[in-house]
């Protein structure tokens, strides 16, 4: 399972030009769902994406998580993350899960955050359009 997050002062997605997630301060997660992933993964890898300290303390150092700053999680489903792009000009999707197994472990995910923080979501499958702020820029690739 791959989690991209991004800071950010403000994301959102749009689904046919309908807000479905909006967040101020926080953590864009970008989430890729591969075969052999279950719900010990997700909950491994959303342990570690909420307690990533990569907001900035009174120093100006990155030692605060994303709930010590009180932000929120916008998180949006990415096929394309698990994608075999070693080799030629076209990705390969062989490595991402099935989708019924992809959206359910989406799900899982997604439920685990909001029991912690303040969470929005995107829409699973759906074409989105997502607009953020990136505050840095700080990007991460995590992946469990």
């Amino acid at each position: 399972m791959i989690a991209l997050i991004q800071r950010v002062s403000e994301a959102a997605v749009k689904v046919d030009g309908e807000i479905t997630g909006e967040i101020n301060q926080g953590l864009l997660i970008l989430l890729g769902v591969e075969k052999e992933d279950d719900e010990a993964k997700a909950k491994r890898l959303m342990e570690r994406v909420l307690t990533y300290r990569i907001f900035e303390d009174q120093d100006g150092k990155m030692n605060l998580n994303v709930q010590q700053v009180n932000g929120s999680v916008l998180v949006v489903s990415q096929f394309t993350l698990p994608a075999d792009t070693k080799k030629g000009t076209r990705p390969g999707f062989s490595k991402g899960a099935h989708p019924v197994d992809a959206e359910r472990l989406y799900d899982y995910f997604s439920d685990l955050c909001e029991g912690k923080l303040h969470t929005q979501r995107g829409r699973f499958a759906a074409d989105m359009k997502v607009s953020l702020v990136n505050d840095g820029p700080v990007t991460f690739w995590l992946q469990v």
